[in-house]
């Protein structure tokens, strides 16, 4: 492995590499391609606020803009518009990487309208509506893992749709997840689907645990709880892989897999570090096992290519570990069920901000096009 560049290795050592982020100048100007070609990069992953700072930030949406304007259209029918044919397009620049993954890689994530977190019905309409207007086969729905997201991620499924499950904090919430998509793939079989066409991954955050944690840690003061920073982000996602290991190898699952079911890949999201005193690769090399997906911002993905140093699986040995850093941190009277419930509330509270943000954008420059037509 060490004459390869860190990112195949990380490949080869089974982590799929997913770009977090999208916007219509990285399409037009070649450099996605560019990170297919040279960084590894099988797949793309969305949300609102890297929606909301790619149309705020960027010139090449004002022909669109002008057009929708004209046509009459309102902020909500612009931004569905411009952000379904972005991924609609990245769909297209990765159809050879799905096609020589038979559809596991060369994906592009899609959110549903992040208000719609809490609605059941109204994120599986909005999960079909988005799957509709995308028309590719290697788009993912993102919905976000709320109670109320479980059943919505299960008829999704059941209806034929991959989804990506998103922002996932707790193991409780993970297992709860796994089982709505096993219900999903079991209605999907019921409804005649073809399973070996149905992807999905779980998208288990990491680095915003050690935000909070550490915060709280900090306040503590004390040598036991400074020695702890850092840990709990890494032991949280090591944990989460034991759970895929144990259900994706039970018999509910094996069933499922011999009627050509795909397993519900995890996925480490944030994988940005916040804290510049961690090595900026932190959630990359700690978090390598066979069978992952790592979606990297640029930042991240960049300083992994140029020095992550990669050695193989670094999850299934650490499993008493990581049991360990979490008892630590409950004795200390930092409560895992208080945090992770803290950081579902803030991560939809920012992308919803980040929702209303996109629409006043647009609407504003629906406006100026319509002055100046």
């Amino acid at each position: 492995m060490t004459e390869q560049t860190p990112t195949a290795q990380l490949s080869a050592a089974g982590v799929s590499i997913w770009l977090d982020d999208l916007s219509r100048e990285r399409l037009s100007s070649g450099s996605l391609q560019k990170l297919i070609e040279e960084k590894n990069v099988v797949g793309v992953t969305t949300n609102p606020s890297i929606f909301q700072a790619a149309i705020s930030q960027g010139e090449s949406y004002a022909a669109q803009v002008s057009e929708l304007a004209e046509q009459g259209n309102d902020a909500e029918a612009a931004v569905f518009a411009i952000t379904t044919r972005d991924v609609a397009d990245a769909c297209d620049l990765f159809a050879p990487v799905a096609q020589a993954s038979q559809g596991v890689d060369g994906r592009v994530s899609i959110e549903v309208d992040p208000r719609k977190a809490w609605d059941t019905q109204g994120t599986i309409a909005e999960a079909q509506r988005l799957h509709a207007a995308v028309a590719k086969s290697n788009v993912h729905i993102k919905i976000p893992a709320t109670q109320e997201g479980l059943e919505a991620i299960t008829e999704t499924l059941a209806a034929g749709i991959s989804v990506n499950v998103t922002l996932i904090f707790s193991l409780e919430r993970y297992r709860a997840v796994i089982n709505a998509f096993l219900l999903g793939i079991e209605k999907a079989k019921e409804n005649g689907h073809d399973l070996s066409q149905i992807h999905s991954v779980a998208s288990f955050f990491v680095s915003r645990v050690d935000t909070e944690i550490d915060k709280r840690l900090t306040a503590l003061g004390s040598e036991e709880a400074l020695a702890l920073k850092g840990k709990a982000g890494v032991a949280n996602a090591r944990l989460a892989y034991q759970i895929y290991q144990e259900q994706f190898s039970s018999e509910r699952w094996n069933l499922l897999a011999s009627a050509g079911a795909l397993p519900q890949r995890p996925l480490w999201a944030s994988t940005g570090v916040k804290d510049p005193a961690y090595p900026d690769t932190l959630y990359v090399t700690e978090l390598v096992a066979p069978n992952v997906v790592n979606t990297m911002p640029e930042k991240t993905l960049d300083a992994t290519f140029d020095h992550a140093a990669v050695s193989g699986d670094t999850v299934t040995a650490h499993y008493e570990e990581a049991n360990a850093v979490l008892n630590a941190l409950e004795g200390l009277g930092v409560h895992y069920n208080d945090v992770v419930a803290q950081l579902e509330k803030e991560g939809l509270d920012k992308f919803v901000t980040s929702w209303n943000e996109l629409l006043a954008d647009v609407q504003q420059a629906l406006d100026n096009a319509k002055k100046d037509a």
